[in-house]
């Protein structure tokens, strides 16, 4: 299992936030980024889920306050980039959007172009080799930086991509609710995958 995040590594960025109405009201808080801030790879993510109050440890962002803490999504990714190499000292994790969004649905685009500014000073901050946006919606609102789009999501999976707007390469995941679905018809088992994101990441920062 991987190592719970440490609450004094979360980067609280604001004492509160009302930018999305509907995200402010539906939220139990906010769910800030955490990791340190010399990490070799941010971790991006789409947004909260609602969380799990009957989880010991593993709850969920919506509840932590510290994204990748589910113990489906949180546990998957962070074993994923420990598998691949990235272990809990290298990677700062966090989402495209910082609240969970209601009935678990998907962040809409205003409310990822009102949280971008939040992963731009992040990304800034921490000052990665690389950033690993994970799924559909994390991918888009980092290419949106740079006025790119995606056509089909699951050609860009692991396919590295540079951000001009930040000045540093995106390796894009699938997202961990549908690694399972999604592996084998690219043609992955697991570890090739993990194998295939270490060697990734060591691409783009050659």
């Amino acid at each position: 299992m991987p190592e719970f995040p440490d609450p004094h590594e979360r980067n609280r960025q604001a004492a509160d936030c009302q930018r999305c109405p509907a995200l402010a009201e539906a939220r139990e808080c906010i769910s800030w980024g955490n990791g340190p801030l010399d990490a070799d790879v941010v971790v991006v993510g789409e947004a909260p889920a609602e969380g799990d109050p009957e989880a010991e440890t593993w709850q969920g962002g919506n509840l932590t306050g510290m994204a990748y803490t589910s113990r489906r999504s949180g546990r998957k990714v962070r074993t994923l980039l420990a598998d691949a190499g990235f272990g809990h000292g290298d990677c700062y994790y966090t989402n495209a959007v910082k609240c969970h969004p209601p009935e678990n649905r998907d962040p809409t685009d205003e409310e990822l172009a009102n949280c971008r500014p939040y992963l731009v000073e992040e990304v800034e901050a921490v000052a990665p080799k690389a950033v690993v946006p994970t799924g559909k919606h994390a991918t888009a609102t980092l290419l949106a930086l740079d006025g790119d789009s995606l056509d089909r999501f699951v050609d860009s999976v692991l396919a590295v991509r540079e951000s001009e707007a930040l000045g540093v390469p995106v390796v894009p995941l699938l997202h961990p609710s549908y690694q399972e679905v999604w592996l084998s018809r690219l043609g992955y088992d697991y570890d090739e995958y993990a194998a295939e994101l270490a060697a990734a990441v060591a691409r783009a920062v050659e």
